[in-house]
């Protein structure tokens, strides 16, 4: 890194002041400058700041005093992450910070994570929390956050809260100051979506794909990969994209765990971007511990995968459903577009001798797909279980075949 480390950091400093000043000066210890966002809404900043909390309100939309007299505290937070979201957006793009933290308990969380969600995947980001041993799946969001558990309040410096605040300054001042030794080197670049029940296929078309020089990235398709997955699509340079688990899709309609949104499965095929589209671990719908899942999908063949999780056999009136949703999805496709169905099984658990085989759920999903979808999208049928050395060598047959625009 040839410049020097800049930090944002971002504080509600009529509360957080003598931390959040603590912190500042931990990270100018370790050759860090920071530049430091007041978004506190009640009191005042013991100390002058870069970015005031008046600035946050203006830009978030309203003036300061009409933030104060919302009345609601949830509705005020809202104006000024707005306004910090778009005033660090706006000087991250100048170059003017490298990193950003953040401290606080729910609201402070709320605010500071706001903004690090909004910065590429990439730029450091810690966020220290009183909220970080919890379910952080709302503050993380899709992007690479470092969550920090405070421990204990963060109300006044003493031996706890100056170690953990330490702590968390020296992590982001560790991604800041690292120095990368090796040279980036642009090459084709393949984005690959599955789950462990079909990670035998993505592991073999992975292994081919970097063979032959190729920059390959796995996304684990819990919900919150297949939305990274549909961003990063829309952000980067990806040259082809192997669809290879969408039950993210299944979730979303039926109640499952693992929802991605309804957006998902869009993004290459708006940005024309090569897809091979296989409709992996459509055969079960994601819940947690089986106790509390077996009420929300009664009468259907299950199996208990851990202790947190228990999976659900989707019926074959909701593959059928999915045939013509998928189909749907992809008629708009506005680059080149090969949909392959392993017709011996969707996932390891729907493979012959797995816990959920149902030998004609790919056929009702196949007809129904096949009835919806525009003749112009090539569509091919495979004898083969997903996680077969036959499927995934036909992916990459096709894959290669896109590469020599072929297909």
């Amino acid at each position: 890194m040839k410049h020097s480390p800049k930090a944002l950091l971002i504080a509600t400093m009529d509360t957080k002041g003598s931390e959040a000043l603590y912190m500042k000066s931990c990270l100018e210890a370790a050759g860090i400058t920071v530049m430091l966002m007041d978004a506190g809404i009640r009191g005042e900043s013991p100390v002058p700041v870069d970015i005031d909390r008046i600035q946050v309100a203006q830009a978030g939309g309203k003036p300061m005093e009409a933030v104060r007299t919302i009345g609601h505290e949830g509705k005020a937070l809202a104006v000024m992450a707005e306004g910090a979201v778009k005033i660090a957006s706006k000087l991250y793009r100048q170059g003017r910070f490298h990193g950003v933290i953040g401290l606080g308990g729910s609201m402070g969380t709320t605010l500071g994570t706001a903004v690090m969600r909004a910065l590429p995947v990439g730029v450091p980001k810690t966020m220290i929390s009183t909220m970080a041993s919890r379910d952080t799946r709302a503050f993380v969001g899709t992007k690479d956050i470092l969550m920090l558990h405070s421990v204990c309040d963060l109300s006044g410096l003493n031996r706890v809260t100056r170690g953990i605040l330490k702590n968390g300054a020296a992590a982001l001042a560790g991604m800041l100051n690292y120095v990368a030794s090796e040279k980036t080197v642009e090459t084709p670049l393949v984005f690959i979506s599955t789950l462990g029940t079909t990670e035998a296929c993505a592991q073999q078309i992975r292994k081919s794909l970097e063979a032959k020089g190729r920059e390959v990235v796995i996304f684990h398709t819990v919900g919150s990969g297949g939305k990274a997955m549909e961003e990063m699509l829309a952000q980067e340079k990806v040259t082809a994209l192997v669809d290879l688990s969408l039950h993210e899709i299944a979730d979303h309609h039926f109640g499952g765990d693992y929802d991605a949104g309804p957006d998902r499965g869009k993004a290459a095929l708006r940005h024309g971007i090569p897809t091979i589209l296989v409709p992996g671990n459509i055969d079960f719908l994601v819940s947690g511990p089986l106790e509390a899942a077996r009420p929300r999908f009664p009468h259907r063949p299950y199996h208990v995968h851990n202790a947190a999780i228990t999976v659900f056999r989707t019926s074959r009136e909701e593959l059928k459903t999915l045939g013509k949703i998928i189909a749907d999805i992809c008629n708009p496709a506005e680059g080149p577009l090969t949909i392959l169905i392993p017709m011996g099984g969707f996932s390891a658990f729907d493979a012959k001798d797995g816990p959920l085989h149902d030998p004609e759920g790919p056929k009702w999903f196949a007809d129904a797909l096949r009835q919806h979808l525009d003749e112009k999208i090539k569509l091919d049928l495979l004898p083969y279980d997903i996680n077969d050395p036959e499927f995934a060598g036909a992916v990459i047959e096709v894959l290669a075949r896109m590469e020599k625009n072929d297909v």
